[in-house]
């Protein structure tokens, strides 16, 4: 396996507030990966560390990229500002930045890639419109299209299926499953375990600490995610222990029980 990610004893602070403990993990390169957990849990905290926004307090971080490759970040749309006064192209077209730089202009050919980009999330007639002026749908699309102008070998998306219709959803999973089978490395923080179920081949489910990662379907077979009504359940690792390895008078009780 070609590791395409890696985490060593990695820890993350906000302050004195800890986000990340000890967490160590490996994703392989081409691999399709949910992030999971509860609310305050360290997932985008995660991704940003990945994408070198944040900087660990200890740990080391390996990044396997072939030389000219690059890593495309896609943050939670609350917090990107949408009263900017940019159009739809322009923003797309910031996914250039890397190459261009604040000297270089954009070229009629990123334009032409973006134009594609834009109409391969449906977007197309719309790229000059206001962004102010955009759903919550297309405003998610056209972040997406930004992504796939950046043409990344590892990609990051933090819940970018976040209060958008099921149409759009279907949409932007399909891009992410032509990504998966581009044989690039695509992790996404995800709330949704339907989704996580059904179109990731691996989880790594967090909660501060990594509380275990693999193959989804092992996930769910051990509990460490699950479903509980409509509601989602992420346990805690004391919880997973609990389940697994039961105090030997709580053993006592389930024996009289029966």
């Amino acid at each position: 396996m070609t590791v395409a990610v890696a985490l060593n004893h990695i820890s993350v602070k906000y302050g004195r507030l800890p986000a990340l403990d000890d967490v160590s993990a490996e994703f392989a390169a081409g691999s399709l990966t949910a992030v999971a957990g509860p609310n305050g849990a360290g997932k985008s905290t995660l991704l940003k560390t990945i994408a070198g926004i944040l900087r660990p307090i200890k740990g080391t971080l390996f990044t396997n990229l072939p030389p000219g490759a690059t890593i495309a970040y896609l943050p939670q749309t609350a917090n990107i500002q949408r009263d900017f006064p940019m159009t739809v192209m322009q923003v797309v077209c910031t996914g250039f930045w890397s190459g261009v730089g604040n000297v270089h202009a954009i070229t009629p050919l990123m334009r032409t890639e973006a134009a594609s980009a834009i109409a391969q999330v449906g977007l197309n007639g719309l790229e000059n419109r206001q962004i102010s002026e955009l759903s919550g749908g297309q405003f998610q699309r056209m972040l997406f299209a930004r992504v796939i102008v950046q043409n990344a070998q590892i990609i990051l998306l933090d819940e970018p299926f976040t209060a958008i219709d099921g149409e759009t959803t279907a949409k932007l999973i399909q891009i992410l499953l032509n990504w998966h089978a581009e044989k690039r490395t695509v992790i996404c923080v995800l709330h949704d375990l339907l989704l996580i179920k059904k179109y990731f081949p691996e989880s790594f489910v967090l909660a501060g600490k990594c509380l275990g990662s693999g193959h989804t379907h092992d996930m769910f077979e051990q509990k460490l995610l699950s479903f509980d009504l409509d509601m989602v359940e992420i346990q805690t690792l004391d919880e997973h222990r609990q389940e697994h390895h039961p105090k030997e008078d709580e053993e006592c009780v389930h024996c009289h029980d029966h």
